[in-house]
């Protein structure tokens, strides 16, 4: 099985940018706007998971390959 893992790197990149973002506003007293911040990280990393989930169960189910370079 195949697992092409660009897709958990950017996963892991947004997530840490957010991250450092969150702590940067709320130490500058911006708690409101930390708040939508992480709330945008959220949204983007779910809409790159539920891009990413039909082709995962697809590959899973009926091919038993797994390469999520399938998407372009």
């Amino acid at each position: 099985m195949s697992f092409d893992v660009d897709i958990l790197f950017k996963i892991a990149a947004i997530g840490i940018a957010i991250a450092l973002l969150n702590q940067i506003l709320n130490k500058a007293g911006r708690e409101e706007e930390a708040m939508m911040t992480t709330l945008a990280g959220v949204i983007i990393v779910l809409a790159i998971v539920i891009k990413t989930a039909p082709i995962i169960f697809n590959a899973l189910v009926y091919d038993n390959t797994f390469s999520i370079t399938k998407l372009s």
